[in-house]
Order: structure tokens, then C-alpha cells, then sequence
């Protein structure tokens, strides 16, 4: 079977990462916070010849939901996300967004609970429920290609801020230890802001 492949963008004004994961030889990719400027994303991955099957969010602070409707109407893609971050989905002040100027919710076709799996274009996804950094942040685990996308939860040498509405750092730090760090230390950690990590260097050096 073809290998699974990540590929990201960055954007807006905060950095963040927009990842897309796809099936080596296919035309189908799976989207991952699509941060801001949802057309230029669909146009970047139309340009690259891969539709999107489906968009995921880790969390639904501003700077990763900014992108979503626009995407949503250009590719018909369905958006998920976990179950308890329908608050931060649907509040602009809980999601940071209106404190920005650029009010923004948002409202997913599904509804996702710890532990699901997903198969989407072919690839096989774990949903790891991580709360801490907002009420209903999780990543994504993709076992076959040992790869994590963490969202806020875990960056290269640091965690995601919980000063933000549901934020809490004491269910954020219990997040990382007993769901992220329970993992393979071989597994590469794609975080939400930043370069990858693995799950051996965090557990290592991440204070």
C-alpha cells in the first residue's frame, strides 16, 4: 500500500500550521486546521491536483477556524471536530475572534468523541482528546505512518497557553502525559505553531 505523506502550509498572522495528508499516487487529501485564506488553500491543493475529502480541527481558536467556511463552500469537504469544543466553536469570544476584530465561528458537519477512529481517503485516523489548552482540543494520530498532528497541545519544547476562555493547564498537562506521551517515542509530532518534534525529544527535554 502506497505511503501515507504530510504536507503544510503556514499562515496568517499568527503562524499557524495548515497541514494536508494524503496517500501517496491518490488525489485525495485530508486538511487539517485550515487557518485563514480558505480559498488560497483550495487553490494550493487543486494546483498540487488533490481534492479535499475532509477538514479537521484540533481546536477552534481564531487562528485555525479563520479559513473553514470559505474551504467548506469551495470543496463540498465535510468539518469535523471534537464533541466538547462546541463552545469555542460557536462563540466568537471564547474562540479569541472577536477580540481580533474578525468575528468567526463555526459549526462542523460531525461531531467527533475520544478514542473514534476515522478512515478518509484511504487513511486510517485516531482521535486523541487532549483538553487543556481549550475545552475540546485534540490531535490526530496517524498510527500507520506514525505521525501526531497536536494542534496547541504540544509544540517543539513547549505547550500551548491556557490563560484563553476554557483553558486549563493542570487537564493540559495530564493531556500530554497520559494520552500523547503513552505513544511510540518514534512518533513525529506536527504541532499547530512551529517545527516537528518527536514524542522521545518532548518527552526528554519538554519541561
Amino acid at each position: 500500500m502506497a505511503e501515507i505523506k504530510i504536507g503544510r502550509m503556514t499562515l496568517g498572522a499568527c503562524s499557524t500550521n495548515c497541514y494536508f495528508l494524503y496517500r501517496e499516487g491518490t488525489g485525495e487529501a485530508v486538511l487539517i486546521d485550515p487557518a485563514d485564506r480558505g480559498a488560497d488553500i483550495y487553490e494550493a491543493l487543486k494546483g498540487k491536483g488533490f481534492s479535499v475529502s475532509a477538514i479537521l480541527l484540533t481546536h477552534a481558536h481564531f487562528d485555525h477556524i479563520y479559513g473553514a467556511k470559505q474551504l467548506q463552500e469551495l470543496s463540498g469537504a465535510p468539518l469535523y471536530a471534537l464533541e466538547a469544543e462546541k463552545p469555542v466553536c460557536r462563540d466568537a469570544y471564547v474562540n479569541i475572534s472577536a477580540q481580533t476584530g474578525r468575528k468567526c465561528t463555526v459549526e462542523p458537519d460531525e461531531w467527533l468523541i475520544d478514542g473514534q477512529y476515522l478512515e478518509i481517503a484511504g487513511i486510517k485516523i485516531r482521535v486523541i482528546a487532549t483538553p487543556g489548552h481549550t475545552v475540546g482540543s485534540c490531535c490526530y494520530y496517524f498510527e500507520e505512518a506514525g505521525f501526531l498532528v497536536s494542534g496547541d497541545t504540544l509544540f517543539a519544547g513547549s505547550v500551548g497557553r491556557t490563560d484563553f476562555p476554557t483553558g486549563n493547564m493542570g487537564k493540559l498537562v495530564r493531556s500530554i502525559r497520559e494520552k500523547l506521551f503513552v505513544l511510540p517515542e518514534e512518533t513525529k509530532v506536527y504541532p499547530g505553531h512551529g517545527d516537528a518534534t518527536t514524542i522521545r525529544e518532548e518527552k526528554l527535554y519538554n519541561a
